[in-house]
This record gives structure tokens, C-alpha cells and sequence, in this order.
């Protein structure tokens, strides 16, 4: 059986939760720093085409696990209100930093996550697969929480064009990290996107609840996975065993 080499993980869920969000709050900021800008626009309509904008999108994301940025619809629903804007527009940017600016704020890690980090890091290459429509925020928040310098790879959604369970992103991973799929361990907390999109390429697979997976939900989408653990602590604890089973 081959050496475990390396363990993948993803992040948000996994590594750190979100706590007392309000993503009413981001798009009214949003909407503020655009008529700042000079965009002639009214809250409601523009709230509306976003809304649209971003329903479409998401179809697409979900449905062909190809990664969409959030200039994309904000810049459409922009032009169908007959503002003149591409996804280019400098505008755009600034609008998407501010727009994540409480969301980043609201990041935090799941206990136990640095010393696991610090464990795995010290023993194994250690790699990260985010989905994620904008790299920014996953880069600044892994300063912030200061756990960027445990990774050898990390790679988001919004860079490589596909989303995971695409087995693109997984293979990059591996790629990246110079390790064949039988060598690594993926972590995650998504029966959909991390369980069936890793076991996919062939890696061996651990599932750990969130504030958005139970394991109610792992068990209803029927995925299966080599091991299940209640939370990072757990994991941190039956790493010897995971490692050599």
C-alpha cells in the first residue's frame, strides 16, 4: 500500500467557520461604494438585477463546476440597468474587496485547526483546494488567521476555472504537490464537492462536520468515505491510525 505523502484539505466549513454574517450587509456596501462611483442606480432595481445576475450564474457553477467571478454578474446586472461597465472596470475591483470586507471579517478557525495544521505540515506536504468565485479573500484571510505558511499548494476555484468536484482541481492539487492520488488524504466537510470529488480521482477521503454538513447530510447523499470524524480534534487524534489504514 502506498505511503501517505500528503494531505489536502479545503477551507471554508473545514478550517474556519463564519460567524454572524449578513450578506445583506455586503451588498448594501456594495451598492453604496457604486453610486459613489458614479453609477446612477436605485437600491431596489439594483438588488433585483443583481439577484438575477447571480441566480444565473450560480446554475451555472453548480450545474457545470465552472467557476464564475463576481465581476462577471455584478458587471451584467450593472449594463442591464443601462450602466456602462465590463468586468475590466477598475470599479468592479474595489467593489468586490469592500463587498467581502465583512465577510473576511467574519472568519474564524475551528478549534484545533493550527495545531493540526502544525502537526500535518511538520510531517506530510500539505496542500488546499477552496471554491471560491474570488482568490483575494481566501489569500488575505489565510494571512489573517496566520495559517498561510503551513501550505505547500494552495489553489481556489476563481484561479484554476473549475470547481470542485471537477477533477480538475483535485489532479492540479496533486500535480502541485508531486504526489500520485494514492498517496494523499483529502479533509473536508462537503459530501458533494470534497468526498465524491476527491474519492473521484482516487484519494483517500475524511469527512468532518460543519456549521453547513452534519453527518445526517453525508449519509443521505449516500457518498462514502473512508473515515468520519466528529470534529478537527478528532481528527488531530486518530491521525496515526487514518495515516496507515
Amino acid at each position: 500500500m502506498p505511503r501517505t505523502k500528503a494531505v489536502i484539505t479545503d477551507y471554508i466549513g473545514t478550517l474556519v467557520s463564519i460567524r454572524d454574517y449578513q450578506m445583506q450587509t455586503s451588498r448594501k456596501k456594495l451598492f453604496e461604494f457604486l453610486t459613489e462611483v458614479g453609477f446612477q442606480l436605485n437600491l431596489e432595481e439594483f438588488l433585483y438585477a443583481y439577484k438575477r445576475s447571480h441566480e444565473k450564474y450560480q446554475r451555472i457553477r453548480y450545474e457545470e463546476f465552472l467557476e464564475i467571478t463576481n465581476s462577471v454578474w455584478i458587471s451584467e446586472a450593472l449594463n442591464s440597468l443601462g450602466c456602462q461597465t465590463d468586468t475590466e472596470d477598475p470599479r468592479l475591483k474595489t467593489a468586490i474587496n469592500l463587498f467581502f470586507h465583512e465577510y473576511l471579517c467574519h472568519l474564524e478557525l475551528r478549534p484545533h485547526t493550527k495545531q493540526l495544521l502544525e502537526r500535518i505540515s511538520g510531517e506530510f506536504k500539505l496542500g488546499l483546494i477552496s471554491n471560491f468565485t474570488y482568490s483575494p479573500v481566501i489569500y488575505a484571510s489565510l494571512q489573517k488567521l496566520g495559517i498561510n505558511q503551513f501550505f505547500n499548494a494552495i489553489l481556489i476555484s476563481h484561479d484554476i476555472g473549475y470547481r470542485k468536484p471537477h477533477q480538475k482541481i483535485f489532479l492540479d492539487a496533486l500535480r502541485k504537490l508531486q504526489v500520485d492520488p494514492k498517496e494523499a488524504i483529502y479533509l473536508g466537510d462537503s459530501p458533494l464537492e470534497d468526498i465524491k470529488g476527491a474519492r473521484a480521482v482516487g484519494m483517500k477521503t475524511v469527512f468532518v462536520p460543519s456549521q453547513f454538513y452534519s453527518s445526517m447530510d453525508l449519509r443521505e447523499s449516500k457518498q462514502e468515505t473512508d473515515f468520519v470524524v466528529k470534529d478537527l480534534g478528532d481528527f488531530l487524534s486518530d491521525l496515526p491510525k487514518i495515516l496507515v489504514e
